[in-house]
């Protein structure tokens, strides 16, 4: 096997541009538990803020809001032992600013309601239930879909960032 990689003492500069530096995706798994939903929403706002989504902003409060309250739904609908969730979030400009955030977890038999189908707020939610009524009020669109090629299911958002 050979490497193009120079010496660890060799102070050569590698020539050229990284094409993953313009890249503004972030993916990462999670604990299955509260503080793996708190570190993804943590890490969610850290990463917005560098991507020019400044902290304070609508656009960040909503997309954070958004992610946290995926992953929330991971962590408690979604758990199953020894499993992680796993978060992506990706902000594309084209062709107008937009931020998607895709939860997936390993559960499969228990799927949320298609958007525009969720029952509203009463007195059944009030200890919780609120999750995709406040991503549905927030979100451009959401949905969600079976995980491709091993079980579970993913639940995205769209937030307009502009």
């Amino acid at each position: 096997m050979t490497s193009d990689n120079l010496s660890p003492t060799d102070t050569t500069q590698l020539g050229g541009v990284s094409p993953y530096l313009d890249r503004r995706v972030f993916t990462l798994r999670f604990t299955s538990t509260a503080r793996g939903a708190r570190l993804a929403r943590r890490l969610v706002a850290v990463r917005l803020d560098e991507w020019g989504v400044p902290y304070g902003s609508a656009a960040h409060e909503t997309v954070v809001l958004v992610a946290a309250e995926l992953a929330t739904n991971a962590v408690r609908h979604g758990h199953v032992p020894g499993r992680d969730f796993r978060l992506l979030l990706r902000v594309t400009d084209a062709p107008r600013p937009v931020a998607r955030i895709e939860v997936s977890d390993t559960r499969a038999e228990r799927v949320p309601l298609r958007p525009g189908r969720l029952p509203g707020p009463g007195p059944e939610l009030a200890d919780g239930g609120r999750g995709l009524l406040l991503v549905e009020a927030l979100a451009e669109r959401w949905g969600w879909c079976p995980r491709p090629g091993a079980p579970g299911k993913t639940v995205w958002a769209e937030c307009a960032l502009a």
